[in-house]
């Protein structure tokens, strides 16, 4: 594992990350999701894409990296850019690709690489009707001085207070316009069973990426955890046709 400081907004960030494979000539930078960290894909993919060097990051405010200040999913992707530029990563030969698990798929999309997607967050689906009555609920808590943590989202559980404010931001952000901008090439992988970012998300997001090779494998929203050959598999055929 190591450290690197990077300055953003007149603050300073530091970002743990792991390399791998670290003779091979392109990148595959891997990007977790939401109150996960560096080691779960590591540990899914470490002994996969053997002609790329892994880049296996935490995302601010998770595992060994920090924040102390507010970030919208657009900051994550400035903080990520910058942090490239000072490992020197550049993609000057664009084979470099980035692999994104829910929230740290919303980040790949804002960054200028061909892209995995795994589960991919930002499309906002009507909340069922219990999680309504619970939002209700806590803002009459809230009204009333009242502590409502026991109504939080199990994702916002533990959470400090500025990464408790991070995740209600990112939740309702409402990525379906970066998603038909989009102009790299883009593989997309989901679990069957996924009820976090569930299949109607997925629809939606293929109606946004036509042109995106698409896979739907078994499993939930952690489907690829022990289905690493296969995405390899179906990505190196993905890229032959």
């Amino acid at each position: 594992m190591a450290l690197r400081e990077i300055f953003y907004k007149q603050e300073n960030i530091n970002i743990s990350y792991k390399t791998i494979n670290n003779k091979a000539q392109k990148n595959m930078i891997f990007l977790h999701g939401w109150g996960s960290n560096k080691e779960l894909m590591e540990m899914s993919f470490m002994n996969n894409f053997k002609d790329f060097n892994h880049i296996y990051i935490d995302l601010p405010g998770f595992g060994g990296s920090s924040t102390e200040f507010f970030l919208d999913t657009y900051d994550y992707a400035k903080i990520i850019e910058i942090f490239l530029k000072e490992i020197s990563i550049n993609n000057e030969t664009h084979q470099d690709i980035v692999v994104g698990h829910s929230f740290g798929g919303k980040i790949a999309l804002l960054l200028h690489y061909d892209i995995i997607l795994l589960s991919s967050a930002g499309i906002l689906l009507p909340k069922p009707f219990s999680v309504r009555c619970k939002i209700l609920f806590s803002k009459i808590l809230k009204y009333s001085k009242i502590n409502q943590n026991f109504l939080r989202a199990k994702d916002a559980h533990n959470l400090t207070p500025i990464m408790y404010e991070i995740f209600k931001c990112v939740v309702n952000e409402d990525f379906s316009q970066v998603y038909a901008n989009f102009k790299y090439k883009a593989t997309i992988f989901w679990g069957r069973q996924d009820s976090a970012t569930p299949l109607v998300a997925y629809e939606k997001i293929c109606t946004f990426l036509p042109t995106a090779h698409k896979h739907i494998l078994d499993g939930d929203h952690y489907f690829f955890l022990k289905q690493a050959d296969k995405i390899e598999q179906l990505y190196y055929e993905d890229i032959k046709k």
